[in-house]
């Protein structure tokens, strides 16, 4: 049995490891590089979101939506946005049409069709990570996207810690039970100093009332992608989505945030 210390101590240096190369990776290393550890994020967290949220799925299924999975990205990295929609259009198409051909009586009274779970599960899991290509692409792309990180980890770290140090009040007992109202809070504080921060030493954006409702969008964005992922976890019985991870268990349970913090991050510099 793994003590919680033991598990904490796993955490922290899965952390020391994957930092370097990450940083590595976004602010040094060539682009393609970033942008296949992207794709391959996507691809394993894909495969994780239908080990819980679909197991029974065709595997004809699983294999063609990562297949367009790769095509997406593909169709990224050579700045054709013009194909995306299509690609939108063929992650449906598959899975209902495979639907239409193997529909029988003895699935007839199903409550939800398996294409819906095979068409959430590349929404979910890959849009935002091709988002953050096009954010990489961007004029100081690079900065913008080590901000967020700066901003969705600070809030992990800080939810964490003042969760457990101040944590009374219980945020969402039925879907979390060791997230509290104080863990938030002291998550989006957490994620305010270190913007503070990361701005007064890097010049990508004056610290304004802008940033400040950015970073608190960005902050709140990510503790709802946590939970999400804890809702779909607990429907399916799962602790962990994955054990690539040492500690933080799948690729989902370390980039859950960040799924519903990149779209914000992406609207806002589209504005």
């Amino acid at each position: 049995m793994v003590t919680p210390g033991k598990m904490h101590l796993k955490r922290w240096l899965t952390g020391i490891i994957c930092v370097p190369i990450l940083i590595f990776l976004i602010g040094f290393g060539p682009r393609y590089l970033f942008y296949i550890l992207l794709c391959a994020a996507a691809l394993i967290g894909l495969w994780e979101y239908f080990r819980i949220a679909a197991p029974g799925l065709s595997p004809y299924i699983k294999w063609i939506n990562s297949a367009l999975v790769l095509v997406l990205f593909v169709v990224v990295y050579m700045r054709q946005a013009l194909l995306l929609p299509g690609i939108l259009v063929l992650w449906a198409f598959f899975p209902m049409a495979l639907e239409v051909f193997t529909f029988s009586a003895a699935n007839e009274k199903k409550t939800a069709m398996p294409s819906m779970a095979a068409l959430m599960g590349p929404v979910y899991t890959a849009l935002p990570l091709a988002l953050l290509m096009f954010i990489d692409m961007r004029p100081q792309g690079h900065l913008w996207i080590f901000f967020l990180l700066t901003v969705v980890f600070a809030c992990d770290t800080g939810a964490f810690y003042f969760g457990r140090s101040f944590g009374k009040h219980k945020l969402h007992e039925r879907v979390s039970p060791g997230k509290t109202w104080e863990g938030a809070a002291g998550g989006v504080f957490c994620s305010l100093l270190a913007a503070m921060l990361f701005v007064k030493f890097i010049d990508i954006h004056p610290f304004s009332v802008t940033l400040v409702l950015l970073v608190v969008t960005l902050a709140v964005s990510s503790q709802i992608g946590d939970l999400a992922e804890s809702v779909l976890k607990r429907n399916q019985g799962v602790k962990d989505s994955g054990n690539i991870l040492p500690g933080h268990g799948g690729i989902l349970d370390r980039i859950d945030g960040l799924l519903f913090a990149i779209p914000v991050l992406f609207f806002y510099l589209s504005i």
